[in-house]
């Protein structure tokens, strides 16, 4: 049985399918996505497979709807989701397939050839039609005069290049000089018209002056952006109209044209003659126009009609193709008859896998039912953990770190509880905890609607996959916001503070005369200011130390002792699981039940292959006692010598030291400035530095009640034979770090030498490999224990949202009156922004960050290896998702 705890147990199959029966079967194995099929061809090429030519016609339908997709998209035509399951269609409804999509294909091409070319001619016919009308308002305002006026006085000389050398890096020839008074007809000017993009209009202007020689008159003016929809979505152009002598210019002019793109269009130079033709143009658009709207609607119907089966569509050729695709992984027999495969299926599902395959057998109609053959292997297994939607987030946080190695302990069970609590132990605000909870519970009342909705914006599905883990981070915020007492940064009272006052008014009112600042500063002695009888503040931190000036020296070591402890706890149970890892061979009946199995297999199969395994099974076993004896023990007592015995401390001064003079450990402590400084006696314990025993001198008060007290007397010995005890720990501490680095190599190089091997322990390498491994995970055990402490302790200082509390929001309690309506308005605003983009988004992503850090780095590196790799059984549910842009 497999469970969240360790992975299922999985077994590797041999299946054998009748050809004809092979493509239902996997059919139905993909429905219910529990079987991972094996590449039996892996040195084959892809083009030489059994079903390549399948896989390449599914390749040309999907092209065809991606080509249909598109055009559904130019017309804004929205494709309806599916909601009902669609089975995997037979080999035969290919061909019918094949031909619908292509009869879809050519008659939208058709029509799109058809569009394409109305609308080129209905945009022609407006463009003449603005031609048409430009030039008669060019004669109109009398252009043709100015025109015959301008040329003349170039040929004259008058007007036009300055020289006929050069203009513009272009070499002229000379011009022909006439006499101005010389009679010309008016037929001899000719001029052309046309249309060409607005942006080339002066680059066409300066080229006809160069390459004509000035000879030319050109104007030139924009036509409006039209409303029409038939017209699409046509570029800015420009009309022009030039003017010209002979048919010398007429050529070069129109291989000016040619050579913008310019569209020349041919207009009478009679107004008669060009009335005319706009008569006829008009008739000519209306009829068009009456066309092109048929063929848009006819393309509109057409497309409506296919939009609703497209999804349909897709789908049975993502299944059709998928299929085929497995199918190449399977392997012919020799008779061409059978199809042979190898999948890994978990032991508890495989009745409906024999279920899914005889009911396949059943479609295709075959009488042979399926062969599935469990194998022995030593190939290791995929790991697959059973997840919901509850604990899919959690177990995603481990597998980012690694997948584990088959049957290994997962971490994701005490993720579950211990991810969201070490986050909000960073996070500590109850108030923004509470903005969190929120937001992550509206995510799962709406859950089944945004998941309908299939939103593909990548940060949106981060937050929302996320969603049960932001809710418990939530949950948890407001839990330890309110240990903390901090609800946006404010402390509240809710059972009244157990500190009192101890000064009469009298002496206050004295103290407020002499400070100038009217800010007194009192210090409140616990033995005269707390309320012994009341006890402490019944849950979280009295409010009372939010008004004290000394509030963070009192707050921060307090969380830092907090996260010490917690810390430590933490990589304590990782190193306990650890244990149960080394151990899943001595204690768990496993190796009783695989000592069976060889002596089983030599009966009925090879004495050869039973000594394989029996020598196998045994160098598993020595191996595990090997892990916990020289890993599990050794750093066992690393930690606890140093940090455990540090917690420990923490604890004790907890409980016995007071603000009462007393008795502790059989030594006199007179107050709480003897009380023992553990960051320094840490120290001084590594250093062996000598200490005095006691806090007073002759451990006593004398006959008066009066103490001599010990010089430093917080750096001193505060329970009996400290300076012994912790000599050992620091000796066991240091002997411990050698044993886990060399005892475990040494010993594998000896089995090596004597050609007894020990296989490693799921990371996959040889002795060779196993002696850097092990040294890396002893190095990282200490290391990261060292770091864990400085690593949480850094988080804790000064709180932003107190800051942001006094520089933002206690400015609107300044003002008064309507201004300060309006004002504390819209600084609340201000205050509310602020407050979710850098408290709730910037700091709770930072608290996430060291969280996630803590867990992989401090707490998985005790005892997961995360060498393995992942289950991906063959599943439609997990094909469609990533074929739509989602992750599996």
């Amino acid at each position: 049985m497999g469970s969240l705890l360790r992975s299922e147990s999985m077994s590797l199959a041999q299946l054998f399918l009748q050809t004809d029966a092979a493509y239902a079967c996997v059919a139905e194995l993909g429905e219910i996505g529990l079987v991972q099929f094996r590449d039996l061809n892996p040195n084959v090429n892809v083009y030489q497979r059994k079903f390549v030519n399948e896989v390449r016609r599914c390749d040309e339908m999907e092209r065809k709807l991606r080509f249909i997709e598109g055009e559904l998209q130019k017309d804004s035509i929205e494709i309806p989701d599916v909601s009902d399951h669609i089975p995997a269609p037979l080999p035969k409804d290919m061909v019918e397939l094949e031909a619908k999509f292509e009869r879809l294909e050519e008659e939208l091409l058709e029509i799109n050839g058809s569009m394409e070319s109305l609308r080129k001619n209905y945009i022609e016919l407006n463009e003449m039609l603005e031609v048409l009308d430009r030039v008669q308002q060019f004669f109109d305002e009398g252009h043709p005069d100015h025109a015959r006026e301008t040329l003349l006085d170039v040929q004259q000389g008058i007007a036009g290049p300055i020289s006929d050398t050069d203009v513009g890096g272009f070499p002229l020839e000379p011009i022909r000089r006439i006499d101005r008074d010389e009679k010309k007809e008016d037929s001899e000017m000719q001029f052309i018209a046309g249309v060409l993009q607005r942006s080339r209009a002066r680059s066409f202007e300066r080229m006809l002056w160069r390459w004509c020689r000035g000879n030319v008159f050109v104007r030139t003016s924009d036509i409006s952006k039209t409303s029409d929809p038939l017209m699409g979505d046509p570029s800015e152009k420009s009309v022009f109209i030039i003017f010209f002598y002979g048919e010398a210019l007429r050529a070069r002019a129109k291989k000016v044209c040619d050579g913008f793109s310019a569209s020349v269009y041919n207009c009478p130079e009679s107004s008669e003659g060009r009335a005319m033709i706009k008569e006829g143009i008009a008739v000519r658009i209306a009829e068009m126009k009456t066309v092109l709207n048929q063929t848009i609607e006819h393309r509109q119907k057409v497309l409506r009609a296919t939009a609703q089966n497209h999804k349909v569509w897709c789908i049975k050729v993502l299944k059709i193709k998928s299929i085929f695709h497995t199918l190449n992984m399977f392997s012919l027999d020799i008779t061409q008859k059978c199809l042979i495969a190898e999948c890994w299926i978990p032991k508890a599902d495989m009745p409906a896998v024999q279920n899914a395959l005889k009911l396949g057998t059943e479609v295709s109609g075959t009488d042979i039912p399926c062969i599935l053959n469990e194998m022995e292997t030593n190939t290791v297994p995929p790991t697959f953990h059973k997840v919901n939607k509850f604990t899919r987030g959690f177990q995603n946080i481990v597998d980012s770190y690694g997948i584990a190695t088959y049957r290994e302990i997962n971490p994701a069970p005490w993720t579950i509880i211990t991810f969201p609590f070490i986050f909000a132990v960073m996070f500590g605000d109850a108030g923004h905890g509470f903005i969190m909870f929120l937001a992550a519970l509206a995510f799962v009342i709406f859950e089944q609607k945004l998941a309908d909705m299939k939103i593909r914006d990548e940060i949106f599905n981060t937050f929302f996959g996320g969603r049960y883990v932001i809710l418990l981070m939530g949950l948890f915020s407001i839990y330890t916001g309110l240990i903390y007492n901090d609800i946006y940064s404010k402390a509240i009272n809710i059972f009244g503070s157990s500190w009192k006052n101890p000064y009469n008014h009298s002496l206050i009112d004295k103290y407020l005369e002499v400070e100038e600042d009217n800010e007194p500063m009192f210090t409140l002695p616990p033995e005269y200011a707390f309320d012994n009888d009341y006890g402490p503040y019944p849950f979280g931190v009295d409010p009372v130390w939010n008004l004290a000036e000394n509030r963070l020296n009192y707050l921060n070591p307090l969380k830092m002792k907090l996260s010490v402890i917690i810390g430590v706890s933490q990589m304590l149970f990782g190193l306990i699981l650890s244990f149960f890892n080394h151990s899943t061979m001595l204690f768990t009946g496993r190796f009783d039940s695989e000592l069976l199995r060889c002596n089983h297999m030599q009966i009925l199969e090879s004495v050869d292959g039973a000594q394989l395994r029996l020598t196998r099974i045994y160098s598993k076993h020595f191996k595990a006692v090997v892990d916990i004896l020289f890993m599990f023990i050794p750093q066992l007592v690393f930690l606890s010598c140093i940090f455990i015995y540090l917690c420990c401390q923490i604890l004790i001064k907890w409980i016995c030291f007071s603000a009462h003079p007393g008795y502790v450990f059989g030594f006199y402590y007179p107050s709480t400035h003897c009380a023992p400084s553990l960051l320094i006696g840490l120290i001084n314990m590594f250093m062996m530095k000598s200490r005095l025993e006691g806090f007073v001198e002759n451990n006593k008060p004398d006959e008066f009640n009066k103490t001599v007290e010990l010089d430093q007397c917080y750096l001193q010995q505060w329970y009996p034979n400290q300076a012994l005890i912790e000599q050992i720990f620091l000796i066991l501490a240091v002997v411990s770090v050698p044993v886990m680095l060399l005892v475990k190599p040494i010993i594998l190089c000896v089995q090596s030498s004597r050609g007894k091997h020990i296989p490693s322990a799921g990371h996959g390498g040889d002795e060779g490999e196993e002696r850097p491994y092990g040294r890396m995970l002893s190095l990282s055990g200490a290391l990261s224990t060292l770091d864990a402490i400085r690593r949480v302790i850094y988080i804790f200082g000064e709180q932003l949202s107190e800051v942001l509390w006094s520089m933002v929001f206690n400015i609107a309690f300044t003002l008064s009156g309507y201004v300060g309506i309006v004002g504390q308005f819209f600084i609340f605003w201000a205050f509310a922004v602020l407050t979710v983009s850098i408290l709730i988004l910037m700091e709770g992503l930072s608290a996430f960050l060291h969280a996630l850090r803590l867990h992989w780095v401090e707490f998985q590196s005790k005892f997961y290896g995360g060498l393995g790799y992942q289950f991906e059984p063959f599943s439609f549910e997990l094909i469609i998702r990533q074929a739509e842009g989602f992750d599996s």
